[in-house]
């Protein structure tokens, strides 16, 4: 019964997140926000609330290794999804078809988020206001700082891809709709991933930080690749890099609802190896939306995205 709801709640994800992205795309085209817009708010937002439920559910039960060990491993998951992406997709240059100055931006603020949560893990303790790490706030404060530069770019034409042509009104009920049903499908793909997963006895940080953050992080991965489909490079991009600094929001919420102090304070030490990993993963992310337009050969373009995904499972591999 655990694996039918699994693969029942992963093929109602996959639809309901193809629809999601449809909508996001007729937004970015009818109203005034840019593909990097829509993907770094709109979708990034609906996508992490499998995350938000997994994370809420694991301080229920006292299991913060699962709460913390989620976000993170989803925020590294959900690089990896881009850098399978552009290895897939190296014959259309992925990297050097979006806006960077949009994208930029985003991979650089996560970036500092997660050097704030390793110095916070590393340290032995935790300042507490009202229960919360300081380091949490400050994060907060900082990503409310950071939407005068995520959300300030100019509106431009992307590609013209194959989209339906709804009404902007039709395609802001459906997003709303869609996020819904991503919601609830995703709340079950967690908790299904996270009955087969506490079945094989795994530690509870390795469990969190990828068998759950894989599952929960099937949404980014279905939109990427629908947005990917319609031609909608920068809304491919934008959905991922908003969705990691998203779930360092909700890292912050699931801290204040930790009633036992500090959640980064209780966790295992284990966890500054997946947030080093996003460390390096995402270094390498603001390398491919930098670097100038001048490699000939497709595989020595996505020699990156290669390095990323051979990192990634190493260090899985070392974890495990």
């Amino acid at each position: 019964m655990i694996y039918f709801v699994f693969i029942l709640a992963a093929a109602v994800v996959v639809v309901s997140a193809v629809y999601l992205n449809q909508f996001g795309d007729v937004i970015s085209k009818k109203s005034s926000l840019s593909g990097a817009a829509v993907g770094t708010f709109l979708i990034a937002g609906a996508t992490s609330l499998p995350e938000l439920t997994t994370s809420l559910t694991a301080v229920y039960i006292d299991n913060p290794d699962i709460a913390v060990g989620n976000m993170l491993g989803s925020n590294v998951f959900n690089l990896l999804i881009l850098a399978s992406m552009d290895i897939i997709y190296r014959r259309q240059r992925l990297f050097q078809k979006v806006n960077n100055k949009e994208n930029i931006p985003s991979a650089s603020f996560g970036l500092f988020f997660l050097l704030i949560i390793i110095l916070s893990l590393w340290m032995p303790g935790s300042i507490a206001i009202f229960g919360v790490g300081i380091e949490m706030i400050v994060i907060v404060l900082l990503y409310i700082f950071s939407m005068k530069f995520l959300s300030g770019g100019e509106s431009e034409k992307e590609e013209e891809g194959q989209t339906k042509d709804y009404s902007l009104k039709a395609a802001v009920i459906g997003f709303i709709i869609a996020s819904v049903i991503v919601f609830i499908s995703g709340s079950a793909l967690s908790v299904s991933g996270d009955r087969m997963a506490e079945a094989s006895g795994l530690d509870a940080s390795f469990v969190g930080s990828f068998l759950i953050a894989a599952s929960t992080s099937l949404p980014e991965l279905v939109a990427v690749y629908a947005a990917f489909r319609l031609a909608n490079y920068n809304m491919a991009i934008g959905s991922i890099l908003g969705s990691n600094l998203f779930n360092i929001q909700l890292l912050a919420l699931t801290d204040l609802l930790y009633r036992e102090g500090a959640i980064l304070a209780s966790v295992q030490a284990s966890h500054i190896f997946i947030a080093c990993l996003g460390v390096v993963m995402t270094l390498i992310m603001i390398f491919l939306l930098i670097r100038p337009d001048s490699m000939r050969s497709h595989w020595r373009y996505a020699a990156p995205s290669l390095l990323m995904t051979l990192i990634y499972f190493v260090a899985s591999y070392v974890l495990f």
